[in-house]
């Protein structure tokens, strides 16, 4: 129970509460005036009866955060998902309310902070030039999705009574749709390519809707193209892991979860690793079919791959990655972006980054399946089928014009309908004014109302 005791002109609620260590200390909360130490006594007993009340504590922003990294990042996050929320947390946190009391961070406030994101300039990564002057909405989005998730945890922790990020108000985030290239700009593409890992990367990027990672994590021995498998069109490649560049630091904090291969580095003492990792998501792990050019081009390429390790002898590296280095070393994804630069540049390409074609392929295969969603995530490797008809709702638009015209020849044309007029609306009777003047000279009653009528219309 709490009391109320006034000293110099101010009232002091009192009260005692037991800390996280289950040690019981005493708190005094003072006010200006007796009506409001008397409202805070009155929620202090209320919330102590229903057993909802929670002990003062003075842990800033920055010490729940770096709670929450340990407690929940370390044990959920992928090594991407680890990094770039380690990299907001460290940009655009920590150095605007970092040094807040969690108490003190009101609805209120968290829309307040939110207006200084939209005035915060880029903190500008790894060389990478800021692209805008100040945040974009896309990204205060992803910072405040962030934050929403650590403080639903100091709830969970009960270091705050509720979240105040949970109904702040966002700025417009306007989604751009991603330019692509058509089936035609691609085969002019590969047409013109010249560089012949590239090539293959770019048959693996459109036939089989891969993400780069998985192209360069992409093993031999989950390659089926055998000429049995050719024939009966069981040629396929399976994908159970793929490349990535992981912080070392991240690794050291996270381990080896995940992580199936870790490259030997070229150079000493390196800040980054390339590792071969399980995919993100289940869904990931899938066998995609090949079409039999794309198989033959594989066999060819293995060959060639083949006659280089013959040639090289032990100076090969032989990782079994379909798409390497001629020394058979892991192909970063960097590397595909330049030569995927160069082949746009000397082939006066239309402006697109190497993921650009996976998203060709989805568009692709759901113009070639007429829209069939699921067999289009098999695929892909979505984990839910709505992430495909958001993304490429304007393909599904465009087969439902087909259903019209499928609809206007199978149903309107067969009996032919299209000369059958809607029924005409009921005409209202043409007013008889002779049969009316004589109603109006027999019947004075009828004459006088009518009369009434005329005049309340002249008013």
């Amino acid at each position: 129970m709490a009391s109320i005791r006034k000293r110099r002109g101010t009232f002091s609620v009192v009260y005692t509460y037991e800390n996280e260590n289950g040690e019981k200390k005493q708190r005094w909360e003072t006010f200006k005036t007796y009506a409001e130490a008397h409202k805070r006594r009155a929620e202090i007993e209320y919330k102590q009866t229903e057993g909802t009340f929670l002990p003062p504590n003075k842990q800033t922003v920055a010490d729940v955060l770096k709670d929450y990294v340990a407690l929940y990042g370390e044990k959920t996050w992928s090594y991407s998902t680890f990094n770039s929320n380690c990299s907001m947390i460290a940009n655009y946190i920590v150095p605007i309310i970092g040094n807040k009391e969690m108490k003190e961070i009101t609805p209120r406030e968290a829309d307040k902070y939110i207006k200084t994101l939209q005035k915060t300039q880029p903190v500008e990564v790894g060389g990478r030039r800021r692209q805008t002057e100040y945040m974009t909405p896309a990204n205060i989005e992803r910072v405040i999705k962030l934050l929403r998730s650590a403080f639903k945890q100091a709830v969970r922790w009960e270091v705050i009574a509720r979240n105040p990020f949970d109904f702040v108000t966002l700025p417009k985030v306007e989604k751009k749709s991603r330019e692509i290239w058509t089936a035609e700009t691609i085969r002019k593409a590969l047409d013109s390519c010249k560089d012949a890992k590239l090539f293959v990367a770019m048959n693996l990027a459109f036939a089989c809707s891969l993400h780069v990672g998985e192209i360069l994590g992409l093993t031999w021995n989950n390659v089926s193209i055998s000429d049995e498998d050719i024939a009966k069109d069981n040629a396929s490649v399976y994908v159970d892991k793929e490349l990535f560049r992981a912080s070392k630091d991240v690794m050291d904090t996270l381990g080896n979860r995940d992580i199936r291969f870790v490259f030997p580095p070229v150079m000493s003492n390196p800040k980054t690793r390339l590792i071969l990792k399980t995919p993100k998501t289940a869904t990931s792990v899938r066998r995609v079919w090949l079409p039999k050019t794309l198989a033959y081009i594989l066999r060819e390429w293995r060959d060639t791959q083949q006659k280089q390790k013959e040639f090289l002898g032990d100076e090969y590296f032989d990782y079994d990655l379909v798409v390497a280095h001629h020394n058979g070393r892991p192909c970063d994804c960097k590397n595909i972006e330049k030569s995927f630069n160069r082949l746009k540049e000397d082939a006066g390409l239309p402006n697109v980054v190497f993921h650009s074609l996976r998203h060709s392929s989805t568009t692709y295969k759901l113009k070639l399946n007429h829209g069939d969603i699921k067999a289009t995530q098999g695929d892909t490797g979505h984990a839910q089928a709505d992430m495909i008809t958001r993304v490429y709702a304007h393909i599904l638009d465009e087969d439902r014009k087909v259903n019209a015209q499928k609809f206007e020849s199978a149903f309107y044309a067969n009996p032919d309908l299209r000369t059958v007029k809607a029924p005409a609306e009921p005409q209202q009777p043409a007013l008889d004014l002779s049969a009316l003047a004589a109603q109006l000279q027999q019947s004075s009653e009828f004459f006088q109302a009518f009369a009434g009528l005329i005049s309340k219309q002249s008013c």
